[in-house]
């Protein structure tokens, strides 16, 4: 119930993206997996290239979904500044 009212907030969104969004970026992930295991087992180039070529389909994915149209924008926070010192600050001598 808590996670709810968030979503609420800001119109049934939240944080967490979407499914299609997710799955646009696992398999850029699983692209990379790929490209770079290939690198370390030869280098096996026939395989980083398969995987280079999974990046370029979830890239085309990510496009189609529109992924960056589930950032959500908080309102500004204003937090007070507190003073504080570092123990390496230099202070000038009271005089």
């Amino acid at each position: 119930m808590a996670d709810s009212a968030p979503a609420q907030a800001h119109g049934g969104q939240s944080h967490a993206g979407r499914p299609t969004s997710w799955l646009a970026v696992t398999v850029i992930l699983l692209g990379f997996t790929i490209g770079g295991v290939a690198l370390v087992i030869g280098p096996n180039w026939f395989l980083f290239w398969v995987g280079a070529g999974v990046i370029a389909v979830g890239g085309i994915l990510a496009l189609i979904f529109d992924i960056f149209s589930d950032v959500i924008e908080d309102a500004p926070r204003h937090i007070s500044v507190q003073e504080h010192h570092s123990p390496f600050e230099r202070h000038a001598d009271p005089v």
